[in-house]
């Protein structure tokens, strides 16, 4: 019965029109297409199929699109979030982006993958859930802004809430429970500036540095003794640095911003707390260094537990539509289930196979994209009952 819920064909032509159309964030590339033309056709396509549609536009020109099905059921049952982002980053090196070209099982250009193919899946559950009269309402967030700082998912929570949510990023079929978080810290290390003639006047910013990069280094070796069931070790690595204006001068400042990839369980606080040890210590070595470190940017991990009713129904919707066991893990990136879970939904990723998100060669596979769709109908047609 699933299977003739979805139409193959009908998932490859939506893929291939949300593929063309330009999406780029731009707060990543200035200038770029942003949300509203794909939102535009991501709503005139859940209207044609007789979908509910609100557009969310809180920030002007970033909208959403918050699709939800009609159930023709007798109502009372659970409500299901799909959730998918609809921005992708910059076109880079890449040959023909917005051509959605097919070669055998794949179809390429930016956004495929990343994640155009898990928001088209998402878009079909939700209207073979209708069709079908589950009870509860299957309820899909196309979100703006996912690879900047996610206004989008964090305006759709503001309007709407649901029993459990599966945001459909590439997981190559796995159900991941997990994600690590991420802290960007900015470290300056200040010195003095002089001519290069003359050092003995100045402090040289650059080698006070060098000692502060050895202790990140001893850092993530430490962390990396520390590993989460799914995840691994949590990680650090020096991201950006920057420092000095000419050769012959002393150079006054350096900059250097590290990303610390956290762990469930693992709080800002204990990052910021591991960096101002960390520095305490370089100072201690040499008390002339003069360094401060802030937080730039943070972001949390997830986790839900394995146990919970909408890892057992998409489990079980996998064992179904793919007559496999379903593999349960963590994926390594981060991604807007974060901010879901954060605000009390169990949330579980879930999407297609493919590759290159962020390269200039991406692709997502066709049959994987298809049997997403079916995957998400059969969770939503046994988690959304009464």
């Amino acid at each position: 019965m699933i299977k003739e819920m979805v139409d193959d064909q009908e998932v490859v032509d939506l893929l291939a029109e949300l593929s063309r159309t330009d999406s780029v964030n731009p707060s990543l590339v200035p200038g770029a297409a942003g949300e509203g033309r794909i939102a535009e056709r991501v709503a005139d396509w859940a209207a044609a199929a007789g979908l509910s549609v609100d557009v969310l536009e809180a920030t002007p020109g970033r909208p959403n699109v918050v699709v939800r099905s009609r159930p023709a059921g007798s109502g009372g049952g659970k409500s299901l979030l799909l959730c998918g982002h609809m921005d992708t980053v910059g076109f880079g090196a890449m040959t023909d982006p917005l051509a959605a070209r097919i070669d055998g099982d794949r179809m390429y250009g930016r956004g495929v993958y990343d994640m155009k193919a898990g928001l088209v899946a998402a878009l079909f559950a939700c209207h073979a859930a209708a069709a079908a009269g589950v009870a509860g309402e299957v309820i899909v967030a196309a979100v703006a802004d996912e690879e900047h700082a996610s206004i989008g998912v964090q305006e759709v929570l503001s309007q709407v809430r649901a029993d459990a949510a599966i945001v459909t990023e590439p997981t190559e079929l796995v159900v991941a429970t997990a994600h690590r978080g991420f802290v960007w810290t900015q470290i300056d290390v200040i010195g003095k500036a002089a001519h290069g003639s003359r050092p003995h006047l100045g402090v040289d910013a650059i080698v006070k540095t060098g000692p502060v990069l050895v202790a990140l280094e001893d850092l993530n070796a430490r962390l990396r003794a520390h590993r989460h069931p799914t995840l691994g070790p949590g990680t650090l690595h020096g991201s950006l640095i920057s420092g000095g204006v000419e050769e012959s001068t002393i150079p006054a400042s350096c900059v250097l911003t590290v990303e610390r990839r956290t762990l469930p369980g693992e709080r800002l606080l204990d990052v910021e707390r591991d960096i101002a040890a960390l520095l305490a210590s370089c100072r201690t070595a040499d008390p002339a260094l003069e360094v401060t470190s802030r937080t730039t940017l943070a972001r949390d991990p997830f986790e839900t537990s394995e146990d919970s009713a909408i890892v057992r129904s998409i489990a079980a919707a996998v064992e179904q539509t793919l007559g496999r066991p379903a593999t349960v893990g963590g994926v390594s990136y981060w991604a807007d289930a974060a901010f879901i879970s954060a605000a009390g939904i169990p949330t579980v990723l879930f999407g297609p196979c493919g590759d290159g998100a962020h390269a200039d060669v991406e692709w997502a596979d066709l049959p994987s994209t298809v049997a997403c769709a079916r995957a998400l109908t059969a969770t939503a047609v046994d988690f959304c009952r009464s």
